[in-house]
């Protein structure tokens, strides 16, 4: 599937999330302190210069592992422009009303802040997965949507140590066997050594009996042979540390996606309910009221997570639950199998769950088949890889790999081979890679000269 990552639909929607997150941020706090220089300081020079002073610490942070076009692009446009837009809009201040005017937009954002942040738990994107998303045919398109076009374009700011495969070049070495030791080892932990004239970004040396690892030509960490054989993990993880360009980067789009697009989504309803009902009443009412919606919207989107954290099932009754007529006490029970490691023994119910209409059930029922171990969930777990959503088949590609059952490869070589989902391929490979598979043949894969259907009918090493 390489030539669909390549067309615009990835690469568009692929910005589209960033917009959605990191833009939406970035113009939030923009907009906040442009409100704060007109409304509260008078337009003063004396805010405006501290302002400034953090936009440039903003910028210098933004680059502070090494600098990056893209990256700074973002935090030396996007808030300046905001900034700039947001004066030029904003509307003259009125004096009548003017704290009511306040709290009517601040006051509900703010406690629908601390509402939702008093029911997160360490899983939050999970429970809003599966009981917002998940639940409902809307829900159902954003996940999807997400799937396929964000995770791809994401891959361009991981750290080298999230990335899925890594292709380096190892220069060349007289001792074929030590050289054949070191591409043996980089394989191990997905760093597949490719030809000569391929572009890569990490290449690794030999000097005086140390291993000098570059990264795009300069050097940034050396290894003696015998700490690379011993602890490969902790010198490949240091040489993920000191190329990591995008820490910053990172963290300010989660923060952004966590903070600021629920926000920018608040202020967009906000704004088209007002517009709507400025027509038919005065524009105070229409504040209220929309203010007023906007706040039952945030307060039932909440109820369902609400009532899924105090769910709980006893393990002696679980038979009970995964049997009950309720959706949410059996997702609670699979959860239960899960998180506790038990293995689920009504194999009835699972048979009726694993045609369930409903995802979610279907999701947490495969995490809780790579605990079992009855043959009879094998072969359920086997039909969840053709399930027509792709969190399904991923769970299910994640609980062959914890299985440790090897017959399980050439099934998921089978749908690899005929997988168009980028997320699909990323588990199924990881759950090779879990069974014991070595891509000895992989470096022909990355330099094109192998194909899917070679690949497939590799015959895996488990060395």
């Amino acid at each position: 599937m390489t030539h669909t990552l390549k067309e615009f639909a990835p690469a568009f929607f692929g910005g589209i999330f960033f917009t959605l997150s990191i833009g939406a941020g970035l113009s939030l706090f923009s907009v906040g302190f442009a409100w704060f220089y007109d409304r509260i300081s008078g337009r003063s020079k004396t805010i405006l210069i501290p302002i400034i002073i953090l936009w440039i610490v903003l910028c210098l942070a933004a680059n502070s592992q090494g600098f990056c076009p893209v990256v700074l692009s973002y935090f030396l446009i996007v808030p300046p422009v905001v900034f700039i837009a947001a004066l030029k809009w904003m509307p003259e201040q009125r004096k009548k009303g003017l704290w009511l005017n306040r709290l009517l937009h601040i006051l509900p954002v703010a406690v629908l802040m601390m509402l939702w942040t008093a029911h997160a738990n360490q899983s939050p994107f999970q429970d809003i997965r599966d009981y917002l998303l998940l639940s409902n045919r809307v829900g159902e398109k954003i996940n999807n949507f997400y799937y396929r076009y964000t995770m791809y374009p994401a891959e361009v700011f991981k750290s080298l140590e999230q990335k899925t495969l890594k292709p380096c070049r190892v220069a060349p070495i007289t001792d074929k066997a030590f050289a054949r030791r070191i591409d043996n080892t980089l394989i191990r932990y997905d760093y597949l050594p490719v030809n000569a004239d391929a572009p890569v970004e990490i290449e690794i040396d030999e000097a005086a009996k140390n291993l000098v690892f570059k990264y795009k030509g300069d050097m940034v960490l050396q290894s003696t042979d015998k700490d690379f054989f011993s602890f490969p993990e902790k010198v490949l993880k240091n040489l993920a540390v000191e190329v990591d360009r995008h820490v910053f980067f990172r963290q300010a789009t989660i923060f952004c996606l966590v903070l600021g697009f629920p926000v920018v989504l608040y202020v967009m309803v906000f704004a088209l309910v007002r517009f709507v009902l400025s027509f038919l009443v005065g524009a105070t009412p229409s504040s209220v009221a929309a203010a007023t919606i906007c706040f039952s919207i945030g307060l039932a989107l909440l109820l369902p997570l609400s009532c899924a954290k105090t769910r709980m099932v006893d393990p002696s009754n679980l038979s009970e639950a995964l049997n009950s007529e309720s959706r949410q006490h059996r997702v609670a029970a699979l959860k239960t199998i899960v998180r506790q490691r038990l293995e689920i023994g009504d194999l009835q119910a699972c048979r009726r769950m694993s045609s369930s209409p409903h995802i979610s059930e279907r999701l947490w029922l495969a995490r809780a088949f790579g605990l079992s171990r009855h043959p009879e969930t094998y072969q359920l777990l086997l039909t969840l890889l053709d399930d027509p959503c792709p969190n399904v088949v991923c769970k299910a590609f994640y609980a062959l790999g914890q299985r440790g059952d090897r017959r399980a490869e050439k099934e998921i070589m089978k749908r690899i081979e005929r997988s168009d989902h980028w997320y699909s391929q990323l588990y199924a490979y990881k759950a090779l890679r879990q069974l014991g598979w070595r891509q000895e043949m992989a470096t022909k894969c990355v330099q094109g000269n192998i194909s899917g259907q070679e690949l497939s009918e590799y015959r895996p090493s488990h060395k």
